[in-house]
């Protein structure tokens, strides 16, 4: 019969031999076991500095006070909010460490408002970073002193829970960055905003008088200063951003972006009455070209090139910002002047043209009146006689200068201008119908752009 029972006879390995592979200890039972004595140390340590709350937010404060310069004026304004929003940060810090589940939500909820309000008050925010690592190094550093004055065994095991500690900072320093750029891009549209409001008003002539001078403090200009404004119409952005270099640089300019152009309010200096062609003026806003003036004014007279193609007016010179709006209406006829193939009109350059420009009407008649009469030659001899006129007016009145532009003999642009004469009815000898011929054959050139 078999025994039902071996006996416990033990084996022993001899000497020298392998020993039998046994059950090994589970590294995850080990560690938690390390895991609830660090935890139980922490929160021994955690009640006291949570019942020892004032004293931690006073030594925190005094701490900011010493080593933050942003948070000395803040505190030294209005010590009583500081206290209270360090006192509360801390409370929700230390209890979180007690009961991570049941306080988590409120301490993140309580950061993300701190962040967001310094944001508001404009408080920087490596200053307000810097606040939440003192806190935290504070916080450590209360639970170090604890642990030591009450068991002093027990201060190894608070090296296995440091990381949660730290990262639970880290955490917060996060939620506090997020929350105060989330609030800084806000309120910098809301400026971006207020700004074009304030702008697009004063452009367009609708600014009240009581609200120029928060204007003027809004855009940085003075509100008595002397302006011209610049139109900028271009087919793509970077073509806008260059002609807009090209009128301000070197100058305080407000950049406002219509619908159809941008306008740039641009600050003249005290002796300026308007943008002299030989200097470069630009922006900040832009980059890179620049201007020249344009030539004497006729019907001859061409743009100045313009980065890119862009078109360009500048307006005549104003007084104050309350006239931006007449500048602003000066411009774009100065624009409505420039070739579609681009280029700058100033119009203190251009004021005949733009007289016929604001007046079509009175344009297109004046051009019925004075060149009517050519209309019923064939086009090639209109042409003729029109390009004489106008380039004999461009040379002053210099036949023979004329004639070397029009690669002819000085009597033939007599013959051609006598012809003229005897067509119209008008004298070339006589200023009143020198005026009348100069400003129809302008009307004429901007109705064929």
């Amino acid at each position: 019969m078999h025994q039902a029972l071996r006996s416990r006879t033990v084996f022993r390995p001899a000497a020298g031999a392998p020993a039998a592979p046994g059950p090994r200890p589970h590294p995850q039972h080990v560690r938690s076991l390390i895991d609830a004595d660090a935890l139980r140390v922490l929160h021994r340590a955690a009640r006291v500095l949570l019942a020892d709350l004032p004293d931690l937010t006073d030594r925190l404060v005094a701490a900011l006070q010493d080593q933050e310069p942003a948070y000395r004026a803040a505190v030294t304004s209005d010590p009583a909010a500081i206290w209270q929003e360090v006192h509360r940060s801390l409370r929700h810090s230390v209890a979180s460490l007690i009961d991570p589940r049941g306080s988590r939500d409120a301490a993140r909820r309580c950061s993300w408002k701190i962040g967001a309000t310094r944001a508001e008050q404009g408080l920087p925010l490596d200053a307000l970073l810097h606040a939440f690592r003192l806190g935290g190094s504070l916080v450590w550093q209360g639970l170090i002193e604890e642990t030591c004055r009450t068991a002093p065994e027990d201060v190894r095991l608070l090296v296995h829970i440091a990381a949660d500690v730290w990262n639970f900072v880290d955490e917060h320093c996060t939620l506090v960055a997020d929350a105060y750029r989330q609030v800084e891009r806000q309120l910098a549209w809301r400026r971006e905003n207020r700004l074009r409001v304030l702008a697009g008003a004063l452009l367009d002539g609708a600014s009240r008088i009581a609200d120029l001078p928060d204007t003027a403090q809004a855009l940085d200009l003075p509100e008595e200063g002397r302006y011209v404004v610049v139109a900028v119409m271009a087919g793509c952005p970077s073509d806008a951003a260059a002609a807009r270099a090209a009128h301000g640089r070197g100058r305080r300019v407000y950049w406002h972006t219509g619908a159809e152009a941008d306008y740039g309010i641009v600050l003249l200096g005290e002796n300026e009455s308007g943008i002299d062609g030989g200097s470069e003026v630009g922006s900040g806003n832009g980059s890179g070209g620049g201007s020249r003036d344009v030539g004497s004014p006729g019907p001859t007279s061409a743009a100045t090139p313009a980065p890119g193609g862009a078109r360009t007016g500048v307006s005549t010179a104003v007084s104050g910002l309350a006239a931006v709006g007449d500048a602003r209406r000066l411009a774009d006829i100065a624009l409505d002047m420039c070739p579609r193939t681009g280029g700058t009109i100033r119009l203190t350059e251009h004021l005949p043209a733009a007289l016929v420009v604001s007046t079509p009407d009175l344009g297109a008649a004046l051009v019925e009146r004075v060149l009517g009469p050519l209309s019923g030659l064939e086009p090639a001899d209109e042409a003729v006689l029109l390009d004489t006129l106008a380039t004999w007016l461009a040379c002053d009145g210099s036949a023979q200068r004329a004639g070397e532009r029009l690669y002819c003999h000085r009597n033939t642009v007599l013959n051609r201008l006598r012809r003229y004469e005897q067509l119209t009815g008008r004298s070339l000898s006589r200023p009143a119908d020198l005026v009348e011929i100069s400003l129809a054959l302008t009307a004429r050139g901007l109705r064929t752009r």
